[in-house]
């Protein structure tokens, strides 16, 4: 995914004001879509690890595996965002 050139000059298309809230919009749809890119990895990974043979109903093996990925990708995420907070703020103090 391409990324925004957040140094376009924007001077002759909007005002300073204007410009900055154009920014933060596309750096918050950046971010939704790379979570989105995350999600359907984290799909990929959990269907590739817990389906066996795709059929009409979930086994309980199969429903408990998935959940368990699904839970432990949740878990890493935290984690990992919890930490980069933690260095943000020590940043700044």
């Amino acid at each position: 995914m391409a990324d925004f050139d957040s140094d376009v000059d924007l001077s002759g298309v909007a005002s300073p004001a204007e410009a900055a809230e154009l920014r933060r919009m596309i750096a918050v749809e950046q971010q939704k879509a790379q979570f989105t890119a995350q999600v359907h990895t984290f799909m990929d990974v959990c269907w590739d690890k817990c389906m066996d043979k795709p059929g009409t109903k979930l086994d309980s093996r199969t429903e408990s595996c998935l959940s368990s990925c699904v839970d432990r990708f949740i878990d890493t995420t935290l984690t990992i965002t919890n930490r980069f907070s933690q260095l943000v703020q020590k940043g700044t103090h």
